[in-house]
């Protein structure tokens, strides 16, 4: 099996969003998705992109994709995040999903960054051992907070 990783183009983004979703539904939230292609096309294509995709392609098929950007660690610098990488059901075990993380790898130590970093599900067992094997080191004592629009127009009104 050939698989090909390259940057993703507009015409890729109704793919990207389809995986996306799929992760969702993986994810126990099926209905959490609320962008479009076009807010993928905008976002990660424009004149000021928000973000960076990778797709990985088989047999003419996108299976795969992995979404980065760029953020600061007051204590280390330039950080890429891995928002998302999400490899289609019929494709895991295939060596797309190390194909697109050696790329997101690689992609951050072209661009100097001091670390690459993301968030895993603490249920996903597939994911963490995945991760662990790569030698990625899992951060246990950290919470993410996060303020969805309710919540923050909640606070605001305070």
């Amino acid at each position: 099996m050939s698989i090909l990783i390259k940057k993703a183009a507009k015409e890729d983004m109704p793919a990207v969003l389809k995986l996306i979703k799929e992760l969702a539904v993986y994810e126990k939230e099926p209905d959490a998705v609320k962008i479009s292609s076009e807010t993928l096309i905008e976002e990660g294509l424009g004149e000021h992109p928000l973000f960076n995709c990778f797709v990985a392609v088989v047999d003419d098929t996108i299976v795969g994709i992995a979404l980065t950007y760029f953020v600061f660690s007051t204590w280390r610098g330039r950080t890429l995040h891995l928002e998302d990488l999400i490899v289609t059901e019929s494709q895991r075990g295939t060596g797309v999903g190390m194909a697109l993380y050696k790329r997101v790898m690689q992609y951050g130590k072209e661009q100097g960054v001091a670390q690459v970093k993301w968030i895993v599900l603490n249920w996903n067992t597939p994911a963490i051992d995945f991760y662990i094997k790569t030698g990625a080191e899992l951060h246990k004592d950290w919470y993410i907070a996060a303020m969805n629009n309710e919540r923050l127009n909640a606070f605001l009104k305070e």
